[in-house]
């Protein structure tokens, strides 16, 4: 069985390929890569590197090709560069006769609020479409995702919010990819939908994990979402991003990524990392 990854050098695809590693043989690992120069580690290790680019779909015949099952990582960018190629990967994987994909979406992306939830959910419609059997892993949210608000913390600044009593299900990346690497050494091929989220918690219950690992109170600041703009732009946050950043906070405000799910567990096989082990890795 022959299992292939896109992003392979990115941080999510990286630690999916590690652990594939410790139980797949390195041969049976393909990694579709758009710049195969960045992968000179995997191909150490013996995983077939291939030039594989969603922006060059002819690449992505030659990349999938002989794979059973492959791996879509959600691709960077606007979500109309997004949903064009993801679009062009499932079209691939169909011409090459791929047996299985798995998927990384978001929560509940059917329904999410959430800015970029669109394209999931035009992807998961795609590969509905193509006829292969699938598994959508919808992550929930990345604790890494709050490295400046946790570093910032660590500077003395408080916990900033506008996303009030909004529950969030963090998990650290590791978890979420090694639940990826799970699913794809597997051999089921039954289509499956996987709601991959820790325990949620509030903005203050994270504030207070924060504190508990740094030893002290951490104040929690919960302002509007002007307020709340206005002072990550001061912060350094680029204005261009400032629309999603407050976007973020609002659909956690009105519950996008509050779910509650044991499929996470499941997959690992273990409980997720507690969150605290995940802030102090953050906090170096």
């Amino acid at each position: 069985m022959t299992i292939a990854l896109t992003g392979a050098t990115g941080q999510f695809g990286s630690i999916v390929a590690e652990t594939l590693l410790k139980t797949v043989p390195a041969a049976k690992i393909v990694a579709s890569v758009r710049n195969p120069e960045k992968a000179e580690a995997l191909k150490a290790q013996g995983i077939d590197v291939r030039h594989g680019d969603f922006d060059q779909p002819e690449t992505l015949d030659t990349a999938f090709a002989g794979v059973e099952r492959l791996l879509i990582v959600s691709a960077d960018g606007d979500n109309d560069t997004r949903i064009r190629q993801h679009k062009a990967a499932v079209d691939a994987a169909v011409r090459a006769g791929v047996g299985f994909i798995v998927y990384t979406s978001v929560g509940d992306a059917e329904n999410s609020s959430l800015f970029l939830a669109p394209v999931h959910r035009a992807t998961e419609e795609f590969i509905r479409e193509s006829g292969i059997p699938y598994a959508f892993l919808r992550n929930n949210w990345y604790l890494e995702n709050e490295v400046g608000s946790i570093q910032a913390v660590k500077a003395g600044a408080p916990w900033l919010t506008s996303a009030g009593d909004g529950k969030v299900g963090w998990a650290t990346r590791r978890d979420y990819a090694e639940a990826a690497a799970a699913v794809l050494a597997g051999e089921s091929r039954e289509s499956v939908v996987y709601e991959l989220s820790g325990t949620p918690l509030t903005q203050a219950e994270l504030a207070a994990v924060v504190g508990e690992v740094l030893g002290r109170e951490v104040a929690v600041q919960q302002v509007d979402d002007a307020t709340y703009a206005k002072v990550m732009g001061e912060a350094g946050v680029p204005e261009a991003a400032l629309p999603i950043v407050v976007a973020i906070q609002g659909a956690i405000r009105d519950g996008a990524l509050d779910i509650e799910s044991g499929d996470l567990a499941k997959l690992l096989n273990r409980p997720q990392t507690p969150i605290s082990e995940g802030v102090r890795a953050l906090l170096g």
